[in-house]
């Protein structure tokens, strides 16, 4: 897992532009903290920082390799998981290999397939090829995003990198917000649209897309998508499917030269994950799985049942403790931390994010760092499988909007009046939700409750998953920390998503199928377990410190947050404590405490960033 950045002139030479490139690497140094690399060219020019996970003398880069009389050099960010099957296919087709690592079986793949690679990669990847014999670039990510790649156009340059911050140093490059940004950041946020970025022409590229650019422009490609079709397997075939396909999914991902780890919450999804990681160590010899689980100063005492938080932890852990071959570490956060985090967790991002939720994994990968590089967690399983609340809510499967996110009035009222006038963020988010919803592919054989929930589903996996997987590659590799998600396998994510909804939503439960292919593996209570989300703090504290912290900016004359958004609907939130946002205002943890925390991140962010805003 890496940092990547560079930037391509096709109409100069840029030789004497190595000093943006350093600078633009060394802002990616918490990604990458082992080793940096740069590649220098007339026309090209390629940084890296990697963090060591597989053959750490042979996976260096830029990796460059001469074939046929072309030259390629690639940076990579990311993991291959079907390396060793490309291996032995490139191998029969004459390449020698120098290293066992899976940069230099992508760089080789490259330069066999071409574009096509795409379509023979299992993992997490962002990557850049350059050409240097046709001046050309290709650049593509993996099929869910998990892994981040950013770029922008301008004055005959185009500039990549594996987040925002890097690009920013590109000397012309500036950071403006126009109407879509503040859309984006109030009506979206801490979402995004797939694509975009909060800043006026800096662009994502779009999970499962490639792009080559050359003297004959950029060209965008999407190679892969979910397509409907029917579901013929019986229920005992698809039960058996999904178990082959999420076992060898865990298995591929637990391949690592360095400490390797799982998230243990005792929930379904990361009870899965570790009982075959934990079943892998065993049956190799390995010693026992190393397992971490988050809570917080005086939880216990605190806990609030809620639709969306019905029960918490410890006692779920225990049981998969006894089970497990496996050593548990429990990892503790205070009230105080979560909120000095919060600045952290949104340079991160390069932007608001989901407050404490964001800050809580941030810590929690810091201290599982002292020990571990990298950790499988149960992320992705709720999407693939149904398991949110919203997909069963009558008023959220009602709400003509995300039903994640539906305290539109509120997010308007955050707005300064004057911008408000100027900006519709409903208009904005109906588009964007509309415009989703017309990607659905329903097909005739659909039941009416498989063709509503095909709506849900798309939705949630191509904005609350994407807003998720963000959360997890910017918090972990902040810390030089590497997440692996085993849910988010594509094979896996095809075969389920043409499995009817009364299979998938068995017995009537959210994740009812994956309940009922585990029930022979795992504890009664953890297959039966309500859902219960990444735990957050219910210590009374953390509300008291937010508060505290954005009362002291709406006092500061000059905050800018003062100038973008509603003072006296800001001052009325601190005054009340939130109380108007009991119910989450985003996803399932993020009511009024969480409100406050990103109302203070977007001050931080205004601070650090220093936008100019163009309504």
């Amino acid at each position: 897992m890496c940092g990547i950045c560079g930037f391509v002139n096709l109409k100069k030479k840029i030789n004497n532009e190595k000093d943006i490139l350093f600078k633009m690497t060394e802002t990616l140094t918490n990604r990458g903290p082992d080793e940096k690399g740069y590649f220098y060219s007339e026309k090209a020019m390629l940084g890296h920082r990697r963090l060591i996970v597989i053959d750490p003398n042979g996976g260096k880069q830029p990796m460059t390799f001469k074939y046929n009389e072309n030259t390629y050099t690639l940076v990579y960010n990311g993991q291959i998981y079907n390396t060793k099957e490309l291996k032995e296919f490139l191998t029969e087709k004459g390449f020698i290999f120098e290293t066992h690592s899976d940069t230099e079986v992508l760089l080789k793949a490259f330069i066999y397939f071409k574009e096509d690679v795409v379509k023979h990669l299992n993992g997490i990847f962002a990557f850049a090829v350059w050409n240097e014999n046709k001046n050309e670039l290709f650049m593509a990510r993996d099929h869910f995003g998990v892994k981040p790649l950013f770029f922008a156009l301008k004055d005959d340059y185009l500039v990549f990198a594996s987040e925002i911050k890097s690009i920013l140093e590109f000397p012309t490059i500036k950071p403006v917000i126009n109407k879509n940004g503040i859309c984006e950041l109030f009506g979206i946020g801490p979402a995004h649209t797939a694509g975009t970025t909060v800043f006026e022409d800096i662009y994502e590229l779009k999970p499962a897309t490639f792009i080559i650019y050359n003297h004959n422009g950029i060209k965008e490609e999407k190679y892969w998508k979910l397509i409907s079709k029917p579901h013929n397997d019986s229920l005992g075939k698809t039960c058996e499917k999904v178990q082959l396909l999420l076992e060898d999914s865990i298995k591929r991902q637990l391949v690592s030269d360095m400490p390797l780890c799982t998230f243990l919450s005792g929930g379904l999804d990361s009870s899965i994950i570790t009982l075959y990681a934990a079943n892998y160590c065993r049956d190799n010899g390995l010693p026992p799985l190393d397992t971490y689980s988050i809570d917080y100063v005086d939880n216990d005492k605190n806990f609030v049942k809620s639709d969306f938080q019905p029960n918490s932890d410890g006692y779920y852990i225990e049981i998969m403790n006894r089970k497990l071959y496996a050593k548990h570490h429990k990892i503790v956060i205070d009230t105080p931390e979560l909120a000095e985090a919060l600045e952290d967790a949104m340079i991160a991002r390069d932007c608001p994010g989901m407050a404490d939720v964001d800050s809580s994994l941030l810590l929690f990968c810091r201290n599982v760092k002292n020990e571990m590089t990298v950790a499988l967690t149960g992320e992705c399983a709720d999407e693939i499988f149904g398991g949110y609340p919203w997909f069963f809510r009558e008023d959220a499967l009602n709400s003509n909007t995300f039903p994640w996110s539906i305290a539109l009035d509120e997010r308007q009222k955050l707005l300064n009046p004057i911008i408000s006038k100027e900006v519709n963020l409903k208009e904005y988010i109906d588009y964007q939700y509309n415009k989703s919803l017309s990607e659905v592919e329903i097909l005739k054989e659909d039941s009416k409750e498989t063709a509503e929930k095909r709506k849900i589903s798309y939705l949630t996996l191509n904005w609350f998953m994407q807003t998720l997987l963000d959360r997890s590659d910017r918090m972990g590799m902040y810390n030089g920390f590497e997440l692996r998600v085993p849910f988010c396998d594509y094979r896996l994510a095809e075969y389920v998503w043409n499995i009817p909804w009364e299979q998938k939503a068995l017995n009537g439960r959210e994740k009812g199928l994956l309940r009922y292919v585990m029930k022979n593996k795992l504890p009664a209570e953890i297959v039966d377990r309500k859902k219960s989300p990444y735990p957050k703090t219910h210590n009374p504290t953390y509300l008291k410190k937010v508060n505290e912290m954005l009362t002291d900016i709406m006092k500061k004359p000059n905050s800018p947050i003062k100038e973008l958004l509603n003072t006296k609907y800001i001052m009325d939130i601190i005054n009340t404590d939130g109380s108007a946002f009991t119910r989450p205002w985003f996803g399932q943890l993020m009511t009024g405490p969480q409100l406050m925390a990103y109302l203070c991140q977007v001050n931080m962010w205004l601070e650090r960033y220093q936008p100019r805003i163009e309504i």
